[in-house]
This record gives structure tokens, sequence and C-alpha cells, in this order.
């Protein structure tokens, strides 16, 4: 399944950057997230595998995180595997003008087991997270003293 999201954002996107690419800030617009473990290589650098568990419905989701490009400003391209669900996340920013960043992400997933009967059901779902979570993400970025 492939699709593509995007947002604009009312900053410069060297701020935009400066936001995205900490990961102190994640737990305050990605509100399910409950622990990140640093596993193996230079944290924040390509490479790097870390552990990040979220809140689910039916108890906690672990996927492990690997940063698979990091060309910024221009792109940072993370993997994600958990149980049955291989996700690649290609995030490119581009300054469409001074203060106005344009975020686009190209989301690709792969599953398996149970979960491949699910997808046809469940599309609309994924669309609607990936657009949930870059629109927390535009508001914590321009108005951080709100998180």
């Amino acid at each position: 399944m492939r699709y593509t999201s995007e947002i604009l954002i009312n900053l410069p996107r060297s701020r935009v950057i400066e936001l995205f690419d900490s990961t102190d800030n994640l737990s305050r617009w990605q509100p399910g997230l409950k622990s990140l473990t640093h596993l193996e290589g230079e944290p924040g650098e390509v490479g790097a595998r870390s552990e990040l568990v979220y809140d689910g419905r039916k108890g906690d989701l672990v996927m492990t995180e690997t940063i698979r490009t990091k060309q910024l400003p221009e792109q940072f391209h993370m993997s994600y595997k958990s149980r049955g669900v291989y996700n690649e996340v290609e995030n490119w920013f581009t300054e469409k003008e001074p203060g106005l960043t344009h975020w686009r992400t190209e989301n690709y997933f792969r599953f398996g087991g149970v979960m491949m009967l699910m997808v046809p059901f469940m599309k609309n779902a994924f669309i609607h997270n990936t657009m949930l979570n870059m629109d927390r993400f535009k508001l914590f970025a321009e108005n951080p003293e709100k998180f």
C-alpha cells in the first residue's frame, strides 16, 4: 500500500527541521508515545535503530525505527517494523516562500499474516492516522507553548 500526505506549516523550514529532528519533541506531538529507546548506531543518524512503544487500543504497540536517509533540510526517511507490518516513510521539506514550509510524506506499507487481509478495509485509517500526526506536528510547531 502506498500513499502521499502533505501539509503546509507556517514556519521557516529551518525551524520546522529543528523541531522535527529532536527526539525530545516526539512525545509533545505524538501523545500515544510511551517510550523511545535507542538500540544501535549514532543516535539521529543514518543506520540508527530505536524502539518506540505506543499506547495501542489492544495494549502496547512496539516498533523498531531505522533511519534510512538524512539529508536535511530537504529529506529525512525512516522505516518501521512491528508485528505483521513494515512501513517506510519518506519526509520531504520544501520552503515554499519565506516562513512557509511544505511537508510531504511518501508512505509505503507491506503487511504479513492477518494484517494482509485487513488492508482493503484499513487503508483510509492509515491515511487518516498519518494526517493526524502531521496536523499535531503542525500545531505543536506553530504553537509550542501549548504543548
